[in-house]
Protein backbone atom coordinates (compact mmCIF):
# COMPACT_ATOMS: atom_id res chain seq x y z
CA UNK A 1 0.00 0.00 0.00
CA UNK A 2 2.82 2.34 0.87
CA UNK A 3 4.67 2.14 -2.02
CA UNK A 4 1.09 2.60 -4.43
CA UNK A 5 0.89 6.10 -2.48
CA UNK A 6 4.42 6.80 -3.60
CA UNK A 7 4.16 5.68 -6.92
CA UNK A 8 0.89 7.89 -6.90
CA UNK A 9 2.99 10.83 -5.76
CA UNK A 10 5.66 10.70 -7.98
CA UNK A 11 3.46 10.19 -10.81
CA UNK A 12 1.75 13.45 -10.05
CA UNK A 13 5.00 15.56 -9.78
CA UNK A 14 6.03 14.25 -12.67
CA UNK A 15 3.15 15.51 -14.00
CA UNK A 16 3.22 19.13 -12.69
CA UNK A 17 7.08 18.71 -13.72
CA UNK A 18 5.79 18.07 -17.19
CA UNK A 19 3.37 20.96 -17.52
CA UNK A 20 6.14 23.23 -16.55
CA UNK A 21 7.99 21.75 -19.28
CA UNK A 22 5.45 21.89 -21.59
CA UNK A 23 4.67 25.14 -20.94
CA UNK A 24 7.93 26.60 -21.37
CA UNK A 25 7.69 25.62 -25.17
CA UNK A 26 5.34 28.14 -26.07
CA UNK A 27 5.43 30.65 -22.82
CA UNK A 28 7.99 32.50 -21.30
CA UNK A 29 8.05 33.25 -16.93
CA UNK A 30 9.28 37.03 -16.28
CA UNK A 31 10.01 39.18 -13.69
CA UNK A 32 11.86 41.94 -14.55
CA UNK A 33 11.33 44.54 -11.65
CA UNK A 34 14.01 47.42 -13.76
CA UNK A 35 11.54 47.46 -16.35
CA UNK A 36 8.01 46.47 -15.58
CA UNK A 37 8.05 47.03 -12.03
CA UNK A 38 6.82 44.73 -9.27
CA UNK A 39 4.79 42.46 -11.40
CA UNK A 40 4.54 38.93 -13.00
CA UNK A 41 5.16 38.82 -16.50
CA UNK A 42 4.54 35.88 -19.34
CA UNK A 43 5.39 36.39 -23.03
CA UNK A 44 5.71 34.24 -26.03
CA UNK A 45 8.25 31.85 -25.84
CA UNK A 46 11.65 32.44 -28.05
CA UNK A 47 11.64 29.28 -29.09
CA UNK A 48 14.65 29.58 -31.31
CA UNK A 49 16.74 31.32 -28.41
CA UNK A 50 15.67 29.08 -25.65
CA UNK A 51 16.45 26.03 -28.09
CA UNK A 52 19.95 27.78 -28.20
CA UNK A 53 20.68 28.26 -24.99
CA UNK A 54 19.30 24.70 -23.77
CA UNK A 55 22.06 23.10 -26.36
CA UNK A 56 25.10 25.76 -24.68
CA UNK A 57 24.48 25.25 -21.22
CA UNK A 58 23.85 21.64 -21.26
CA UNK A 59 27.47 21.36 -23.30
CA UNK A 60 28.92 23.11 -20.31
CA UNK A 61 26.87 21.33 -17.72
CA UNK A 62 28.40 18.13 -20.18
CA UNK A 63 32.02 19.76 -19.51
CA UNK A 64 31.67 20.68 -16.13
CA UNK A 65 30.90 17.17 -14.70
CA UNK A 66 33.65 15.71 -16.55
CA UNK A 67 36.22 17.82 -14.78
CA UNK A 68 34.25 17.07 -11.40
CA UNK A 69 34.99 13.20 -11.93
CA UNK A 70 38.68 14.14 -12.52
CA UNK A 71 37.71 15.31 -8.31
CA UNK A 72 37.03 11.70 -7.05
CA UNK A 73 40.68 10.81 -6.65
CA UNK A 74 41.05 13.50 -3.61
CA UNK A 75 39.54 13.17 -0.21
CA UNK A 76 36.39 14.72 0.93
CA UNK A 77 38.50 16.67 3.58
CA UNK A 78 40.20 18.75 0.84
CA UNK A 79 37.70 18.79 -1.66
CA UNK A 80 34.29 19.81 0.49
CA UNK A 81 36.03 22.71 2.24
CA UNK A 82 37.94 24.06 -1.23
CA UNK A 83 34.60 23.95 -3.33
CA UNK A 84 33.03 25.75 -0.17
CA UNK A 85 35.66 28.66 0.22
CA UNK A 86 35.11 29.04 -3.57
CA UNK A 87 31.19 29.47 -3.49
CA UNK A 88 31.83 31.92 -0.09
CA UNK A 89 34.51 33.89 -2.06
CA UNK A 90 32.06 34.60 -5.15
CA UNK A 91 29.33 35.44 -3.25
CA UNK A 92 31.69 38.41 -0.93
CA UNK A 93 32.72 39.49 -4.65
CA UNK A 94 29.08 39.83 -5.73
CA UNK A 95 27.99 41.57 -1.87
CA UNK A 96 30.84 44.27 -2.75
CA UNK A 97 29.93 44.33 -6.82
CA UNK A 98 26.19 44.78 -5.74
CA UNK A 99 25.70 47.02 -2.88
CA UNK A 100 22.36 46.55 -2.60
CA UNK A 101 20.42 48.10 0.09
CA UNK A 102 17.36 47.21 1.46
CA UNK A 103 14.05 47.75 0.16
CA UNK A 104 10.02 47.02 1.34
CA UNK A 105 10.01 44.75 3.88
CA UNK A 106 13.59 44.09 4.38
CA UNK A 107 14.12 47.80 5.15
CA UNK A 108 11.12 47.47 7.66
CA UNK A 109 12.80 44.39 9.51
CA UNK A 110 15.83 46.13 9.98
CA UNK A 111 14.95 49.37 10.64
CA UNK A 112 12.29 47.63 13.82
CA UNK A 113 15.97 45.97 14.96
CA UNK A 114 17.40 49.42 14.86
CA UNK A 115 14.72 50.67 17.13
CA UNK A 116 14.51 47.89 19.91
CA UNK A 117 18.40 47.80 20.10
CA UNK A 118 19.17 51.54 20.25
CA UNK A 119 15.69 52.92 21.37
CA UNK A 120 14.50 50.39 23.32
CA UNK A 121 11.33 50.69 20.83
CA UNK A 122 8.88 48.17 20.82
CA UNK A 123 5.38 49.70 19.53
CA UNK A 124 5.58 48.27 16.11
CA UNK A 125 3.86 45.45 18.48
CA UNK A 126 0.65 48.30 18.85
CA UNK A 127 -2.01 48.49 17.09
CA UNK A 128 -1.18 49.67 13.29
CA UNK A 129 2.18 48.86 13.92
CA UNK A 130 4.14 46.26 11.41
CA UNK A 131 4.58 43.56 14.25
CA UNK A 132 0.80 44.31 15.33
CA UNK A 133 0.19 43.11 11.59
CA UNK A 134 3.11 40.74 10.91
CA UNK A 135 4.04 39.16 14.31
CA UNK A 136 5.96 36.15 12.72
CA UNK A 137 8.40 38.71 10.81
CA UNK A 138 9.48 39.54 14.73
CA UNK A 139 12.37 36.21 14.69
CA UNK A 140 14.12 37.97 11.30
CA UNK A 141 14.14 41.21 13.88
CA UNK A 142 15.38 39.08 16.94
CA UNK A 143 17.99 37.62 14.43
CA UNK A 144 19.17 41.40 13.46
CA UNK A 145 19.08 42.60 16.42
CA UNK A 146 21.26 40.01 17.93
CA UNK A 147 23.89 40.33 15.31
CA UNK A 148 23.64 44.30 15.52
CA UNK A 149 24.38 43.76 19.28
CA UNK A 150 27.33 41.08 18.90
CA UNK A 151 29.03 42.81 15.65
CA UNK A 152 29.38 45.81 13.98
CA UNK A 153 26.59 47.90 12.69
CA UNK A 154 26.64 47.34 8.85
CA UNK A 155 25.14 45.25 5.86
CA UNK A 156 28.61 43.43 5.64
CA UNK A 157 28.21 41.88 8.62
CA UNK A 158 24.61 40.65 8.04
CA UNK A 159 25.03 39.61 4.30
CA UNK A 160 28.38 38.02 5.90
CA UNK A 161 26.18 35.92 7.86
CA UNK A 162 23.97 35.02 5.04
CA UNK A 163 27.09 33.51 2.66
CA UNK A 164 27.77 31.60 5.95
CA UNK A 165 23.85 30.27 5.82
CA UNK A 166 24.13 29.79 2.20
CA UNK A 167 27.03 27.17 2.79
CA UNK A 168 25.10 25.34 5.39
CA UNK A 169 22.91 24.35 2.58
CA UNK A 170 25.43 23.90 0.07
CA UNK A 171 26.89 21.44 2.04
CA UNK A 172 23.24 19.88 3.46
CA UNK A 173 22.32 19.47 -0.46
CA UNK A 174 25.83 17.20 -0.71
CA UNK A 175 24.84 15.44 2.37
CA UNK A 176 21.18 14.60 1.23
CA UNK A 177 22.14 13.66 -2.10
CA UNK A 178 24.90 11.43 -0.64
CA UNK A 179 22.28 10.05 1.93
CA UNK A 180 20.50 9.00 -1.13
CA UNK A 181 22.16 7.64 -2.90
CA UNK A 182 24.12 5.46 -0.27
CA UNK A 183 25.73 3.02 -2.56
CA UNK A 184 27.00 5.20 -5.34
CA UNK A 185 30.84 4.22 -5.82
CA UNK A 186 31.60 8.13 -6.79
CA UNK A 187 32.19 11.00 -4.31
CA UNK A 188 29.76 13.05 -6.65
CA UNK A 189 31.50 15.99 -6.37
CA UNK A 190 29.75 17.54 -9.01
CA UNK A 191 26.31 17.79 -6.90
CA UNK A 192 28.77 19.81 -4.52
CA UNK A 193 30.17 22.08 -7.29
CA UNK A 194 26.68 22.62 -9.00
CA UNK A 195 25.06 23.96 -5.49
CA UNK A 196 28.34 25.98 -4.48
CA UNK A 197 28.18 27.80 -7.88
CA UNK A 198 24.36 27.92 -8.26
CA UNK A 199 23.49 31.36 -9.42
CA UNK A 200 19.80 32.10 -7.69
CA UNK A 201 21.95 30.97 -4.31
CA UNK A 202 24.77 32.91 -5.03
CA UNK A 203 23.23 36.36 -5.11
CA UNK A 204 20.67 35.79 -2.89
CA UNK A 205 22.97 36.35 0.04
CA UNK A 206 23.03 39.89 -1.17
CA UNK A 207 19.08 39.67 0.71
CA UNK A 208 18.53 40.81 3.77
CA UNK A 209 15.82 38.81 5.14
CA UNK A 210 14.88 35.38 6.25
CA UNK A 211 15.11 33.72 3.26
CA UNK A 212 18.73 32.03 3.36
CA UNK A 213 18.73 31.46 7.01
CA UNK A 214 14.95 29.52 6.57
CA UNK A 215 16.14 27.62 3.30
CA UNK A 216 19.41 26.49 5.64
CA UNK A 217 17.79 25.53 8.58
CA UNK A 218 14.39 24.14 6.40
CA UNK A 219 16.97 21.65 3.86
CA UNK A 220 19.60 20.60 6.79
CA UNK A 221 15.80 19.28 9.13
CA UNK A 222 14.98 17.12 5.94
CA UNK A 223 18.60 16.24 5.78
CA UNK A 224 18.54 14.56 9.60
CA UNK A 225 14.63 13.34 8.88
CA UNK A 226 16.12 10.79 5.87
CA UNK A 227 19.47 10.34 8.04
CA UNK A 228 16.96 8.64 11.09
CA UNK A 229 14.58 6.64 8.54
CA UNK A 230 18.31 5.03 7.34
CA UNK A 231 19.82 4.85 10.61
CA UNK A 232 17.10 4.69 13.36
CA UNK A 233 19.17 6.95 15.63
CA UNK A 234 17.32 9.18 17.94
CA UNK A 235 20.27 12.03 17.76
CA UNK A 236 19.18 12.03 14.35
CA UNK A 237 15.29 12.67 14.73
CA UNK A 238 16.06 14.90 17.82
CA UNK A 239 18.39 17.42 15.66
CA UNK A 240 15.83 17.12 12.74
CA UNK A 241 13.10 18.36 15.05
CA UNK A 242 15.22 21.30 16.42
CA UNK A 243 16.25 22.56 13.07
CA UNK A 244 12.99 22.27 11.46
CA UNK A 245 11.52 24.35 14.48
CA UNK A 246 13.77 27.12 13.97
CA UNK A 247 13.29 26.98 10.10
CA UNK A 248 9.28 27.53 10.78
CA UNK A 249 10.10 30.07 12.95
CA UNK A 250 11.79 31.88 10.25
CA UNK A 251 9.53 31.28 7.46
CA UNK A 252 6.27 29.52 8.43
CA UNK A 253 6.77 27.40 5.17
CA UNK A 254 8.11 24.91 7.60
CA UNK A 255 4.82 23.40 7.61
CA UNK A 256 5.17 21.61 4.73
CA UNK A 257 8.56 20.14 5.50
CA UNK A 258 6.68 19.19 8.73
CA UNK A 259 3.70 17.36 7.34
CA UNK A 260 6.18 15.66 4.59
CA UNK A 261 8.47 14.46 7.74
CA UNK A 262 5.76 13.14 9.42
CA UNK A 263 4.64 11.40 6.21
CA UNK A 264 7.62 9.83 5.81
CA UNK A 265 7.73 8.74 9.33
CA UNK A 266 4.50 7.42 8.96
CA UNK A 267 5.50 5.14 5.44
CA UNK A 268 8.19 3.74 7.37
CA UNK A 269 6.80 2.93 10.33
CA UNK A 270 7.53 -0.46 10.45
CA UNK A 271 11.13 -0.14 9.51
CA UNK A 272 11.31 2.26 12.27
CA UNK A 273 9.64 -0.12 14.64
CA UNK A 274 6.58 0.95 17.08
CA UNK A 275 8.30 2.71 19.74
CA UNK A 276 10.58 4.65 17.50
CA UNK A 277 8.08 5.42 14.74
CA UNK A 278 5.47 7.15 17.96
CA UNK A 279 8.39 8.43 19.72
CA UNK A 280 9.87 10.48 16.65
CA UNK A 281 6.74 11.71 15.51
CA UNK A 282 6.29 12.98 19.18
CA UNK A 283 9.17 14.41 19.07
CA UNK A 284 8.54 16.47 15.72
CA UNK A 285 5.42 17.85 16.98
CA UNK A 286 6.30 18.79 20.52
CA UNK A 287 9.21 20.21 19.60
CA UNK A 288 7.85 22.45 16.40
CA UNK A 289 5.81 24.98 18.16
CA UNK A 290 8.34 25.86 20.72
CA UNK A 291 10.02 28.94 19.55
CA UNK A 292 6.69 30.77 18.96
CA UNK A 293 5.50 29.77 22.36
CA UNK A 294 8.93 31.15 24.02
CA UNK A 295 8.35 33.75 21.84
CA UNK A 296 4.65 34.84 23.06
CA UNK A 297 5.51 33.81 26.74
CA UNK A 298 8.81 36.27 26.66
CA UNK A 299 6.63 39.51 24.98
CA UNK A 300 4.03 38.56 27.43
CA UNK A 301 6.43 38.61 30.70
CA UNK A 302 8.06 41.53 29.58
CA UNK A 303 5.01 43.35 28.94
CA UNK A 304 5.73 44.68 25.78
CA UNK A 305 2.01 42.91 24.72
CA UNK A 306 -0.78 41.87 26.91
CA UNK A 307 -2.16 38.47 24.52
CA UNK A 308 -0.50 36.55 21.68
CA UNK A 309 0.74 38.80 19.19
CA UNK A 310 -0.99 36.89 16.84
CA UNK A 311 -4.33 37.44 18.51
CA UNK A 312 -5.17 40.51 16.16
CA UNK A 313 -2.73 39.47 13.28
CA UNK A 314 -3.62 39.69 9.70
CA UNK A 315 -5.53 36.72 8.85
CA UNK A 316 -4.54 34.11 6.41
CA UNK A 317 -7.44 34.77 4.72
CA UNK A 318 -5.59 38.28 3.27
CA UNK A 319 -3.03 35.94 1.62
CA UNK A 320 -5.50 33.83 0.20
CA UNK A 321 -7.84 36.40 -1.07
CA UNK A 322 -4.24 37.86 -2.71
CA UNK A 323 -3.82 34.66 -4.37
CA UNK A 324 -6.91 34.64 -6.37
CA UNK A 325 -6.74 37.82 -8.92
CA UNK A 326 -7.13 37.85 -12.04
CA UNK A 327 -5.12 40.61 -13.19
CA UNK A 328 -2.16 40.04 -10.82
CA UNK A 329 -2.67 36.10 -10.83
CA UNK A 330 -2.33 36.04 -7.32
CA UNK A 331 1.10 38.38 -7.46
CA UNK A 332 1.03 41.50 -4.47
CA UNK A 333 -2.27 43.18 -5.46
CA UNK A 334 -1.27 46.82 -4.85
CA UNK A 335 -2.53 46.84 -1.27
CA UNK A 336 -5.97 45.69 -2.09
CA UNK A 337 -5.68 42.89 0.83
CA UNK A 338 -4.05 45.33 2.93
CA UNK A 339 -6.57 48.08 2.93
CA UNK A 340 -9.54 45.15 3.84
CA UNK A 341 -8.02 45.01 7.03
CA UNK A 342 -5.71 47.94 7.45
CA UNK A 343 -9.08 50.38 6.67
CA UNK A 344 -12.02 48.31 6.64
CA UNK A 345 -11.62 46.09 9.36
CA UNK A 346 -9.57 48.74 11.64
CA UNK A 347 -6.73 46.33 12.04
CA UNK A 348 -9.52 43.93 14.04
CA UNK A 349 -9.01 40.53 12.73
CA UNK A 350 -12.07 38.89 13.37
CA UNK A 351 -13.83 41.64 11.41
CA UNK A 352 -10.86 41.25 8.33
CA UNK A 353 -12.00 37.49 8.55
CA UNK A 354 -15.97 37.80 7.55
CA UNK A 355 -14.60 40.61 4.72
CA UNK A 356 -11.94 38.22 3.37
CA UNK A 357 -14.32 35.68 2.94
CA UNK A 358 -16.97 38.05 1.35
CA UNK A 359 -14.03 39.07 -0.87
CA UNK A 360 -13.04 35.46 -2.11
CA UNK A 361 -16.53 34.73 -2.09
CA UNK A 362 -17.20 37.77 -4.75
CA UNK A 363 -14.43 36.76 -6.96
CA UNK A 364 -14.97 33.30 -7.49
CA UNK A 365 -18.69 33.51 -7.97
CA UNK A 366 -18.00 36.82 -10.45
CA UNK A 367 -15.77 34.72 -12.39
CA UNK A 368 -16.03 32.07 -14.73
CA UNK A 369 -14.99 28.65 -14.72
CA UNK A 370 -12.81 29.35 -17.51
CA UNK A 371 -11.10 32.41 -16.34
CA UNK A 372 -10.13 30.77 -12.86
CA UNK A 373 -8.90 27.79 -14.66
CA UNK A 374 -6.59 30.18 -16.54
CA UNK A 375 -5.83 32.09 -13.56
CA UNK A 376 -4.45 29.04 -12.01
CA UNK A 377 -2.62 27.98 -15.09
CA UNK A 378 -0.68 30.96 -15.30
CA UNK A 379 -0.10 31.14 -11.98
CA UNK A 380 1.17 27.85 -11.21
CA UNK A 381 2.92 28.15 -14.74
CA UNK A 382 4.82 31.77 -13.33
CA UNK A 383 6.25 30.83 -9.93
CA UNK A 384 7.39 27.77 -11.11
CA UNK A 385 9.17 28.59 -14.27
CA UNK A 386 10.05 31.93 -13.87
CA UNK A 387 13.33 30.31 -12.63
CA UNK A 388 15.41 32.81 -11.20
CA UNK A 389 13.56 33.23 -7.54
CA UNK A 390 13.75 37.48 -8.38
CA UNK A 391 17.24 37.54 -7.88
CA UNK A 392 17.38 39.83 -10.69
CA UNK A 393 16.04 42.10 -8.09
CA UNK A 394 17.01 40.87 -4.71
CA UNK A 395 19.80 39.76 -5.43
CA UNK A 396 21.42 42.10 -8.17
CA UNK A 397 19.06 45.02 -7.59
CA UNK A 398 18.69 48.34 -9.07
CA UNK A 399 20.25 51.91 -9.04
CA UNK A 400 16.30 53.68 -8.71
CA UNK A 401 17.10 55.57 -11.70
CA UNK A 402 16.47 52.79 -13.86
CA UNK A 403 13.52 51.46 -12.32
CA UNK A 404 10.33 51.74 -14.12
CA UNK A 405 7.42 50.63 -11.79
CA UNK A 406 7.26 49.25 -8.14
CA UNK A 407 4.37 48.99 -6.00
CA UNK A 408 2.31 51.84 -7.54
CA UNK A 409 5.69 53.43 -8.10
CA UNK A 410 6.55 54.06 -5.05
CA UNK A 411 9.31 51.65 -4.15
CA UNK A 412 12.54 52.14 -5.62
CA UNK A 413 15.76 50.34 -4.91
CA UNK A 414 18.71 51.48 -4.34
CA UNK A 415 22.94 51.29 -3.98
CA UNK A 416 25.46 52.13 -1.78
CA UNK A 417 27.52 53.13 -4.83
CA UNK A 418 27.86 52.00 -8.28
CA UNK A 419 30.34 49.80 -9.17
CA UNK A 420 31.79 48.86 -12.81
CA UNK A 421 29.61 45.45 -12.70
CA UNK A 422 26.07 47.19 -11.50
CA UNK A 423 26.17 49.25 -14.22
CA UNK A 424 27.12 46.76 -16.62
CA UNK A 425 23.73 44.82 -15.61
CA UNK A 426 21.89 48.37 -14.80
CA UNK A 427 17.95 48.71 -15.98
CA UNK A 428 17.41 46.72 -19.02
CA UNK A 429 20.79 45.51 -20.58
CA UNK A 430 21.16 42.95 -22.65
CA UNK A 431 23.76 41.75 -19.88
CA UNK A 432 21.24 41.20 -17.50
CA UNK A 433 18.33 40.22 -19.67
CA UNK A 434 21.23 37.41 -20.56
CA UNK A 435 22.10 36.48 -16.92
CA UNK A 436 18.19 35.45 -16.82
CA UNK A 437 18.12 33.78 -19.74
CA UNK A 438 21.01 31.55 -18.24
CA UNK A 439 18.96 31.19 -15.01
CA UNK A 440 15.62 30.35 -16.77
CA UNK A 441 16.97 27.65 -19.26
CA UNK A 442 18.89 26.08 -16.26
CA UNK A 443 15.94 25.58 -14.59
CA UNK A 444 14.08 24.39 -17.08
CA UNK A 445 16.25 21.72 -17.77
CA UNK A 446 16.55 21.22 -14.57
CA UNK A 447 13.14 20.04 -14.88
CA UNK A 448 13.74 17.61 -17.60
CA UNK A 449 16.79 15.73 -15.27
CA UNK A 450 14.11 15.73 -13.02
CA UNK A 451 11.33 14.33 -14.96
CA UNK A 452 13.72 11.67 -15.84
CA UNK A 453 14.36 10.62 -12.71
CA UNK A 454 11.18 10.61 -11.42
CA UNK A 455 9.81 8.26 -14.58
CA UNK A 456 13.29 6.03 -13.90
CA UNK A 457 11.66 5.66 -10.30
CA UNK A 458 8.33 5.30 -11.25
CA UNK A 459 8.98 1.94 -13.73
CA UNK A 460 11.94 0.88 -11.34
CA UNK A 461 9.66 1.17 -8.01
CA UNK A 462 12.27 3.14 -6.45
CA UNK A 463 10.92 5.69 -4.31
CA UNK A 464 13.75 6.60 -1.55
CA UNK A 465 13.03 10.71 -3.16
CA UNK A 466 10.09 10.63 -1.20
CA UNK A 467 10.38 12.86 1.46
CA UNK A 468 11.98 15.50 -1.32
CA UNK A 469 8.77 14.84 -3.42
CA UNK A 470 6.22 15.42 -0.51
CA UNK A 471 7.83 18.91 -0.15
CA UNK A 472 7.73 19.98 -3.42
CA UNK A 473 4.03 19.18 -3.92
CA UNK A 474 3.77 20.79 -0.87
CA UNK A 475 5.00 23.90 -2.06
CA UNK A 476 2.95 23.31 -5.59
CA UNK A 477 -0.17 23.13 -3.89
CA UNK A 478 0.17 25.48 -1.11
CA UNK A 479 0.99 28.10 -3.31
CA UNK A 480 -1.26 27.53 -6.02
CA UNK A 481 -4.25 29.12 -3.61
CA UNK A 482 -1.62 31.70 -1.76
CA UNK A 483 -0.35 35.04 -2.57
CA UNK A 484 2.51 34.44 -4.88
CA UNK A 485 6.50 35.55 -5.36
CA UNK A 486 8.97 33.58 -7.16
CA UNK A 487 11.31 34.00 -4.24
CA UNK A 488 8.67 31.86 -1.95
CA UNK A 489 9.51 28.86 -3.33
CA UNK A 490 13.31 29.51 -2.40
CA UNK A 491 13.60 26.70 0.14
CA UNK A 492 12.94 24.80 -2.81
CA UNK A 493 15.86 24.96 -4.88
CA UNK A 494 18.05 22.68 -2.58
CA UNK A 495 15.66 19.76 -3.42
CA UNK A 496 15.42 20.67 -6.51
CA UNK A 497 19.08 20.57 -7.11
CA UNK A 498 19.36 16.83 -5.57
CA UNK A 499 16.56 15.65 -7.85
CA UNK A 500 17.80 17.12 -10.97
CA UNK A 501 21.79 15.85 -10.51
CA UNK A 502 19.76 12.82 -9.80
CA UNK A 503 18.53 12.49 -13.26
CA UNK A 504 21.74 14.39 -14.70
CA UNK A 505 23.90 11.47 -13.87
CA UNK A 506 21.26 8.80 -15.22
CA UNK A 507 20.97 10.35 -18.67
CA UNK A 508 24.63 10.49 -18.84
CA UNK A 509 25.08 6.87 -17.67
CA UNK A 510 22.20 6.34 -20.35
CA UNK A 511 24.00 7.83 -23.25
CA UNK A 512 27.57 6.61 -22.43
CA UNK A 513 27.29 2.78 -22.01
CA UNK A 514 26.18 0.34 -24.40
CA UNK A 515 22.99 -1.14 -22.17
CA UNK A 516 20.21 1.91 -23.03
CA UNK A 517 17.49 2.36 -20.85
CA UNK A 518 17.47 -0.77 -19.30
CA UNK A 519 20.94 0.17 -17.14
CA UNK A 520 19.64 3.34 -16.57
CA UNK A 521 17.13 2.49 -14.47
CA UNK A 522 18.36 -0.89 -12.78
CA UNK A 523 21.45 1.68 -12.23
CA UNK A 524 19.45 4.27 -10.13
CA UNK A 525 16.89 1.07 -8.67
CA UNK A 526 20.91 -0.16 -7.13
CA UNK A 527 22.00 3.48 -5.50
CA UNK A 528 18.84 3.90 -3.46
CA UNK A 529 18.38 0.20 -2.17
Amino acid sequence: MVKGIQRILYVMLAFFIGLFIASSLFIRAKYNYAIYGDTTVLEKQNLLLFILLIAAVLGLSYVLYRLCLKLNKYSRRIVIPAVLLLSAAIQLVIIFLFTRMPTDDSQTVLSLAWDMLYNKDYSSFQSGGYLYMFPFNFSIVLYLKTLLFLFPDNYLVIKSFNILFSLVTTLMIYLLYKELNTKSRSNDYGVLVFAATYIPSLFMSNFIYNDVIATALLTSALYFAVTFIRRRSMRDIVFAAILLALGNYFRSTGMIFLIAVLICLLFNFRHLGLKKAIASIGITLLVFNIPGWTQNAALQATGIVDESPSSNAAPVYMWLNMGINLETLGFWDNRESYNIYQQDAGYNKAESVELFKASISNKLSEATLGELAGMYYKKIVWIWTEGTYQVERYGIGNDGDSVGGGRGGLVMDRYIYSTPASELLKGDSDYRSGLQWVVYVQNILMYGFILFRLICGIRAKRFAETPLVLVILGFIGFYLLWEIKARYIYPVYPLLIVLSYMGFKDVYELLTTKRGTRHAVQQSAQESD
